[in-house]
């Protein structure tokens, strides 16, 4: 399903998620982004925060995919390989902090709220998509339709399992206290559960 993004790097940005993402997981990276670009333009965010919202919210599960399976946690992998996307376009170094930053603590509940705009709404838009939030309350029916062109396809539990294979082979990917460690906990105390993890 194609969509149009904010600028060059953003389509960029899409078509390498578009590349290296499970489909479950592409559609719920462009979901965030609807909601995420909304809330901006509520706010008036301007053309350049908006491109660097769509890349952090189109690559914010990109530590998911094969291509990017490091030793780190799969936020950082994430976040780190966005940085590396974003290299050859020269964007100001804070810039590319924000969205790595945005990337890096998209699960940390508390935290990601109290970071800037970017943080902020990749935040509630990742709430947003998992049912967590309702910031658009009357508004949620003018994205409903964009929305609905985009399938859940078991998004969670695509994305728990995602998370929990890439933990089992490498355990430091998953410490006790973050939302991976949640995840390999609840598997590796029933490990024969199938659907939705427990923890998610």
């Amino acid at each position: 399903m194609e969509v149009s993004f904010v600028g060059a790097v953003a389509e960029s940005a899409y078509q390498r998620a578009r590349s290296v993402l499970r489909p479950a997981i592409l559609n719920h990276s462009v979901r965030v982004w609807l909601v995420a670009d909304h809330l901006g333009q509520q706010e008036g965010l301007g053309e350049r925060e908006r491109e660097a919202l769509a890349v952090a919210c189109l690559l914010h599960d990109a530590g998911t995919a094969d291509a990017y399976d490091g030793p780190q946690r799969f936020e950082v992998e994430g976040a780190d390989a966005a940085s590396e996307f974003l290299a050859p376009y020269d964007w100001p170094a804070s810039l590319v902090q924000k969205v790595w930053e945005a990337i890096a603590l998209h699960t940390s509940p508390g935290i990601a709220e109290r970071m800037g705009p970017l943080t902020r709404l990749v935040r509630l838009g990742v709430l947003t998509d998992f049912g967590a939030a309702d910031p658009l309350g009357a508004n949620y029916e003018r994205l409903s339709a964009s929305l609905g062109r985009f399938p859940r396809m078991d998004i969670e539990v695509v994305l728990g399992d995602a998370v929990v294979e890439q933990a089992l082979r490498c355990p430091g990917k998953a410490p006790k206290s973050s939302w991976p460690g949640g995840l390999l906990a609840a598997r590796l105390a029933e490990p024969g559960y199938t659907g939705v993890n427990p923890a998610f």
